[in-house]
């Protein structure tokens, strides 16, 4: 991020200088910066303030995003007499939703690369197309918990884990922030999806504080400019009217300097409540910041040191960005240009998960495979996930049929069914050297949920289950005898209990954006040897999971969700959190801590070795996990806490290093409203996936206080 230089003083009144946004925007001292702000806030009308918190579209400008969601940018607080300049806001949580963009893998398949550099060049990538087409204010980051799969935005954020949330989440803030504000979303316990306008989540403080808000406390420790608030209700109240979350935890506990933004026209049900609670922009429009709010705030009903305090807020964000990177760079162009394609075809081949993989069914070799069927009604199907607020329209996608086809030219016979008939597709299996079965998951069973007359889409999902035509199409495939490879497109979990028998080979693609087919194809025949890993738990069965339901008007959200559920319940999942295979294999040794006692405010170093022991050149995600050994509370058997990404020639060997901070194994006490570290033996676990039988290298240090 760049630095504004000073600039000369705006012009003196009768009163003293004349404080303008310029001003403001070319001070580099943070404490001078906030007197500055505080002088030009006294030059502002009433009127002016509350203009500054909330969006300006007009109904036109709403009609055209009910027909086209994303078409134009949805703007707030412009100011012509005090040269303020209004945020333009526009979504994506796979890409920019304007025009022609860069179509990236969703959320849930970045998260699966467990690669934090990538995810800051893809945060990059967002930063400038969303620069370059006229915004400066980008709210595609989804940090919300997966609680359960079933959740139908699940395919917006990144996984399970709060703490893998937080590095993922926190990588791609820091790298769209190179160029435009950006927004984590949504605060808080927002993962349900049909009732989110109203449902009331009961949660205990420690609860809230351990598992649902550390990836956010990541986020705003990571500079970001703005949190969104959710819809839902969290103990009774809206978030968007919440001071337990805005005010006491956001604002002064973590001390967050940026603006709190409402989500979309319901975010805000009352403007007294939502203001004083600790809102600084209701969007997309002005209603409930409307005449009635400034009668509010003349009544005294809004004191107006708290609207004083959202101006300045959104003000200081828009002078931190004001300047940020150089306006000549961003050229339309690069839009969907060449280097952005490619950098979507990396996360794509890097986020593809290899579930199963038996008898070697893959790599497909094509000095012997001779001829393949591509199977199934998704094969040739442009299907990058959800057509809600995170839609994007890229310039081309490849499908998984096009990929195959480019990859293998007129070296091997592809033969396409492109309906899921399972008696054709079972004669056309055994006459193959290979079928592959493209099945999975659409808009329409998950997603944003969104209604009408005329239709439906989207939406959470009560069973996991694939649809039953295309279950019925994988066993008849399998049936046939010959090699059986099923790839999978959603945006989480799902459940294969019923069909994993029938296939030889398993392949995760998520929903892997405009160059999904290339990836596919590319790991399919070697070019690419899979490397992703689950960012979430693939149950056996819905009955293992949290209690889910989608009408829900109150809810309890518990302490345990995800691999530490099925850890505290000893329950086997199909496929653990953490869990990819390799065309490789990978032998772990030799874990060495730096020290075996610790003391306040220390860092832990673990060092162990990787060593590539097969035959193909590899990319490894190594996990460390902390257990709690004798703690005196109820605790997780272990919690991820450090992860690293690193690539293995045939034989090489590394040296890799993760380091944990003290403060990360602090839990939060009711009792006091304080964090606390119990003096305990910590268990370092180190290993593959999350998986106790994978995590071979096992240590142990001491906490004491100094």
């Amino acid at each position: 991020m760049s630095e504004n230089k000073n600039r000369s003083p705006g012009k003196k009144s009768s009163n003293g200088p004349m404080v303008t946004f310029a001003d403001i925007a070319g001070c580099a001292d943070a404490g001078e910066r906030d007197r500055l702000l505080d002088s030009f806030i006294r030059r502002m009308t009433l009127d002016e303030k509350i203009a500054q918190m909330s969006g300006s579209s007009n109904i036109i400008d709403l009609a055209i995003t009910a027909i086209r969601y994303g078409f134009i940018t949805f703007d707030s607080g412009g100011n012509r007499r005090l040269g303020i300049p209004a945020i333009k806001f526009t979504d994506g949580p796979r890409g920019i939703c304007l025009g022609k963009s860069t179509c990236f893998p969703v959320a849930m398949a970045r998260g699966a690369t467990w690669d934090a550099l990538l995810m800051e060049l893809v945060g990059n990538a967002l930063g400038k197309e969303a620069r370059a087409q006229g915004a400066n204010f980008f709210g595609g980051v989804c940090i919300n918990l997966l609680r359960h799969p079933g959740w139908g935005r699940a395919q917006e954020t990144f996984g399970e884990d709060p703490f893998a949330l937080g590095v993922m989440g926190a990588a791609t803030i820091k790298g769209v922030q190179e160029h435009v504000m950006t927004c984590a979303k949504h605060f808080a316990c927002n993962s349900i999806e049909k009732s989110r306008f109203f449902v009331d989540v009961h949660i205990d403080e420690r609860t809230l504080r351990e598992v649902y808000l550390p990836h956010f406390k990541r986020c705003v420790e990571a500079g970001v400019a703005s949190i969104m608030s959710a819809y839902n209700k969290v103990n009774g109240l809206y978030c968007g009217h919440n001071p337990h979350l805005l005010r006491d935890i956001l604002k002064r506990d973590w001390g967050f300097e940026g603006l709190v933004m409402s989500d979309w026209i319901l975010g805000v049900r009352d403007g007294v409540a939502a203001a004083t609670g600790g809102l600084d922009i209701e969007m997309p429009s002005r209603w409930r910041y409307g005449r009635n709010f400034r009668k509010a705030i003349k009544r005294g009903d809004v004191p107006e040191h708290l609207i004083d305090d959202a101006v300045k807020r959104v003000i200081r964000q828009k002078a931190r960005f004001a300047d940020i990177g150089d306006a000549s760079n961003y050229d339309s162009e690069q839009v969907a240009g060449p280097a952005n394609t490619k950098l979507a075809l990396e996360v794509a081949e890097k986020s593809l998960v290899l579930l199963k993989n038996e008898k070697n069914a893959l790599p497909l070799d094509e000095n012997r495979v001779k001829k393949i069927a591509v199977i199934g009604k998704l094969a040739d199907k442009v299907n990058t996930g959800d057509h809600g607020s995170s839609r994007v329209r890229p310039p081309y996608v490849v499908t998984p049929l096009e990929g195959i086809r480019k990859r293998v030219g007129d070296s091997i016979d592809v033969v396409h069914i492109g309906s899921n008939d399972p008696d054709k597709a079972r004669r056309v299996a055994s006459q193959v050297d290979a079928a592959i079965v493209i099945a999975g998951l659409t808009c329409k069973e998950e997603g944003e949920y969104i209604s009408s007359i005329a239709k439906k889409w989207g939406g959470d999902r009560a069973n996991l289950d694939l649809p039953h035509d295309q279950e019925t199409l994988i066993k008849a495939v399998g049936e046939a005898g010959n090699r059986s490879i099923i790839v999978l497109e959603c945006g989480s979990a799902v459940t294969v209990r019923s069909w994993e028998k029938e296939a030889d080979a398993i392949v995760l693609t998520w929903y892997s954006g405009m160059e999904g087919g290339n990836a596919l194809a590319h790991v399919l025949f070697g070019d690419v040897n899979p490397s992703g890993k689950l960012p979430a738990t693939f149950p056996e069965s819905v009955e293992q999971l949290p209690f889910f339901d989608k009408k829900a008007e109150s809810i309890e959200y518990g302490y345990y969700h995800g691999y530490r559920l099925f850890d505290k319940e000893d329950m086997k999942p199909s496929f653990p959190f953490g869990f990819g295979m390799s065309y490789t294999t990978y032998q772990y040794e030799n874990l060495r801590l730096d020290k075996k006692e610790i003391t306040d405010d220390g860092i832990i170093k673990a060092q162990f070795e990787v060593t590539n022991t097969g035959k193909v050149h590899g990319e490894e995600i190594a996990q460390l996990y902390i257990g709690y050994q004798n703690s005196k509370i109820d605790r997780p058997l272990k919690e991820l806490k450090g992860f690293s990404r690193f690539a293995l020639a045939p034989g090489e060997k590394k040296v890799v290093t993760i380091e944990v901070d003290i403060a990360d194994l602090a839990y939060y006490d009711d009792s006091s409203g304080s964090w606390k570290i119990e003096e305990i033996d910590y268990a370092v676990l180190v290993g593959p996936s999350s998986r106790w039988e994978d995590l071979s290298l096992q240590d142990s240090f001491r906490f004491s206080r100094s």
